[in-house]
Formats: C-alpha cells, structure tokens, sequence
C-alpha cells in the first residue's frame, strides 16, 4: 500500500510544485524581503495542491477510461485497483482541506489577494481532469499549467513574503512555468494515441507529437533568456549560473526527438530533474552579491 501512494503521489512531477516557491523565496531574498516561515508554508500548500491534483487526475481519469492497460505511462493506482476510488476521493478532500487550513496564515499576512490565489489554485486542481470541461482534455491544460505553477506559485510565493509585486517576478516565474509545461509536454506526448482514443485532447494530441517537441525546444529557450532579463533590472550576475545545467537540456531536447512511446517517461523524469538544478542554481545565483 505504501508504494501505491508513492506511484500516485508521482514524484517526478513535484518539481513543478517545489521550483517556483523556491524561486519566488531567492526573488523576495534578493529584494531584501525573505521570510523563512511563509516561505516554507507556501512551499507545503504549493506541494500539496500538486500532490492533490495528481490525485484527482487519477479519479478522473478512471472514470473516463484514460487509465487503461494500454497506457504507456506508470501505472495508475486508481485504474489498477490498487487504491480504490472512494478511498482516493476522501484523501483528495482532505487533503485540500489541510492545505486550505494552512494557508489561512498566508492569509492572515498577505491578505485577500492569496485567498483567492489559493482557491483558485483548489480550482484549478479539480477542474484540471473535473467536471464538465476539464482543462486537461481541452488542449488548455498547458496555458494553465504555466500561469498556475509558473505566474501563480512564483508571484504568491513573492507576495507573501515581500507583500508586494513587480515586473521582474513575473519574468523569473516564467521559467518555472517553461519546465512545468516541458514535463507535461512529455507526458502528452507519450499518450497521444490513447488520449485521442478516449476524447482526451490535450495540446500534443491536437497539434501532434512534431509540433509539440518544437513548444518543448521554445519553452527550454525561454526559460535560459530569463536570467540574462533579470541582470537587466540589476539583479545579480550571478543568476547566470542556471546556464550550468544547459549540457543537461540539451540531453533532454535530443532524447526527446528520439524517443517514443514508454521511452518518454525517462525524458520526463529527465525534465524535472532539469527543472530541480535550473532553479536550484538560479535561485543560488539570485543570493550572490
């Protein structure tokens, strides 16, 4: 039972939750404005809403018969019998509640602008595989996914801490949300025959696996332009130790372009792993002087 929850709580993915508070926290320490406590909460609501909806993905997708045995990703805990679907409904729940509960202090400093960042970011968890439209089968799945846990995660994570906003938070939360978007590119791109089988239209199932590995090689190329801006607003030089980990992206973008199928799921782990030491060197780099 333990390893079920570690396959659904799909560890691979968390960079996209963990990255941009982060890098919100290096911006608001470089701006003079760090706060290890909201720091650290923000970090725990943000895993936690990112856990949250790799589960509610899991219940939806069930339902909607995306998780089948012809699926090419990790196995599905849901789908696979090994968590069953009520049981993974009141965990979701309450684990959305503790989030919630928790980030009421963020509210309690920041104010009611992270009330409704955080229960529109519950939204978004939910109706990214829920309800009537979800997100994820309309191709917006990869639009959210950057504003959320690029824009969203990295501005609030400033916020809280700094208790206001500027142009050059936004532009250091784009890459963040560049790499989220990457890891879901690869995952899309891998079930882009099963997905279009069950209606499930993500962005790569619409435009086709060529077009979104060229999304992929634009998002990897935004995200390097960003500390090269940042300098541009006189934030430290030193930023530009993110560019260490190129060798790296450049590994992910050729196995990109000559994998296929079950292949995918290594350039994804690849990707978050990318995704970890971009933002671990670029945040380090943003507290040099």
């Amino acid at each position: 039972m333990p390893e079920a929850w570690f396959l659904a709580i799909r560890p691979k993915t968390l960079p996209a939750g963990a990255v941009p508070v982060i890098v919100g926290s290096a911006m608001a320490a470089a701006d003079g404005a760090f706060s290890p406590l909201p720091a650290f909460i923000a970090l725990v609501c943000a895993l936690g809403i990112q856990v949250a909806t790799n589960f509610i993905n899991e219940i939806y997708d069930f339902r909607k018969g995306a998780d089948t045995a012809e699926r090419l990703g990790p196995t599905r805990t849901v789908a696979a019998g090994l968590i069953a679907e009520k049981t993974m409904i009141r965990v979701s729940i309450a684990l959305l509640s503790a989030v919630f509960l928790l980030g009421l202090y963020l509210v309690f400093l920041a104010g009611w602008p992270i009330l409704i960042v955080g229960l529109f970011s519950m939204l978004f968890a939910w109706a990214y595989t829920g309800g009537p439209r979800p997100i994820a089968y309309s191709g917006l799945g990869d639009l959210f996914v950057f504003i959320f846990f690029g824009l969203v995660a990295v501005g609030g994570s400033y916020y809280v801490q700094a208790l206001s906003l500027s142009l050059p938070v936004f532009i250091a939360a784009a890459a963040p949300g560049a790499f989220s978007v990457n890891i879901l590119l690869c995952n899309n791109i891998r079930d882009i025959d099963t997905d279009r089988g069950v209606g499930k239209m993500t962005l790569p199932a619409r435009i086709g696996a060529r077009w979104a590995r060229r999304i992929y090689l634009i998002l990897t190329a935004l995200a390097y332009l960003v500390p090269f801006a940042l300098t541009s607003f006189g934030y430290s030089p030193w930023s530009l130790l993110s560019l260490l980990s190129i060798p790296l992206a450049v590994t992910m973008l050729r196995a990109l372009y000559g994998s296929e199928g079950r292949e995918l799921n290594a350039v994804l782990a690849g990707t978050g792993k990318l995704m970890t030491i971009y933002g671990a060197l670029f945040s380090a780099g943003l507290l040099i002087h």
